[in-house]
């Protein structure tokens, strides 16, 4: 008889193992950029899509309401902010954020009609504190990764529990006076007089939307004499960057143009470290896309902004009856 041979067993060497795991390795090592792109490239049109809807409900709003929504409380001007009355801040009145009024316009109608939107205080009872506390998709960046997305430290709301929000609307470019009507001047280096010749971007701005803006009646899109494709009229934020972030508060959804974008995040800010309690320096916008923010226009459309964008460009286009001629580039 001949004997068998006994079967001879495959198997990897250690050697060969370890070549295996460095190639994997170098491999997932090449694919992770692209998939970060690819991932941050459908936050970026998420982002986009929900900066439109916000625009689109604007519209809407004036077409029912014969204004674009405002801010603040117009039966209340003289109840906060100094005994010469702003009707911005605070939560013992119904002051209310054009976000809160376009509620109905973006399928939040059950919101509206809980915090009974415009006319219960904002601390009126459980269902309103309920209400501003919300943290509302349509107002969620995927990445913005500001986490929680409410916070008692907003500022001006006396440890109220808010929902915070990505997107705010445009005041305009004016910055550096405070108060009204007897102003006054605070500390910053972005100071710049308006296209409407005031530095009160608080109180008097030059773009579509500021704290109580009620006080100066309706705006309606003919009044954006720019043009409404040359005009920014809302824009992206990140709220881990800034206290002033409660999306149904006017003082918390209001952004300036004065300020460069991205200020605190990837551009240095002038002067000391601006802080998340600095307004004069971070009352404005930024986001986690690299290289700029995104902005919604007054006609619906959206754009990205450069952080290498002129400055006296960025203003500009921020105000909506400064006759500024703006290149398309």
């Amino acid at each position: 008889m001949v004997p068998s041979r006994r079967a001879r067993r495959v198997a990897f060497t250690l050697i060969e193992l370890l070549v295996v795991i460095a190639i994997i390795a170098i491999l997932i090592g090449l694919l992770l950029p692209a998939v970060q792109k690819i991932r941050e490239a459908a936050n970026r049109m998420s982002c986009s899509n929900k900066l439109k809807q916000l625009a689109l409900a604007c519209h809407n709003y004036h077409d029912t309401n014969g204004t674009l929504p405002r801010n603040g409380n117009a039966n209340g001007l003289t109840d906060s902010h100094g005994t010469n009355g702003t009707g911005c801040c605070g939560v013992g009145a119904p002051r209310w954020s054009w976000i809160a009024r376009i509620l109905p316009y973006v399928e939040q109608d059950n919101q509206a009609t809980k915090g009974n939107v415009p006319i219960n205080r904002l601390n009126q009872n459980t269902a309103t504190r309920e209400v501003i506390a919300s943290i509302l998709a349509l107002l969620t960046c995927p990445s913005d990764t500001t986490n929680p997305r409410q916070r008692t430290n907003s500022a001006d709301l006396g440890g109220t529990l808010v929902g915070v929000t990505s997107y705010k609307g445009v005041s305009g470019s004016n910055w550096g006076r405070d108060f009204f009507p007897t102003e006054r001047d605070f500390s910053t280096p972005y100071r710049n007089l308006g296209a409407n010749g005031s530095f009160n971007g608080l109180e008097n701005g030059d773009g579509i939307f500021w704290r109580a803006d009620l006080r100066k009646s309706n705006l309606t899109i003919a009044n954006i004499i720019d043009g409404t494709s040359n005009t920014y009229m809302i824009g992206e934020d990140l709220p881990e960057f800034i206290a002033w972030n409660a999306w149904a508060y006017p003082n918390g959804a209001i952004g300036t143009c004065a300020i460069p974008p991205n200020t605190g995040i990837t551009i240095p800010p002038l002067g000391a470290a601006a802080g998340y309690g600095d307004w004069p320096r971070r009352y404005s916008f930024r986001s986690r896309h690299a290289g700029g923010v995104q902005f919604a226009m007054a006609d619906g459309s959206v754009r990205f902004v450069r952080d290498s964008i002129p400055l006296n460009v960025y203003r500009a286009t921020a105000t909506i009856a400064g006759g500024e001629v703006i290149s398309d580039n």
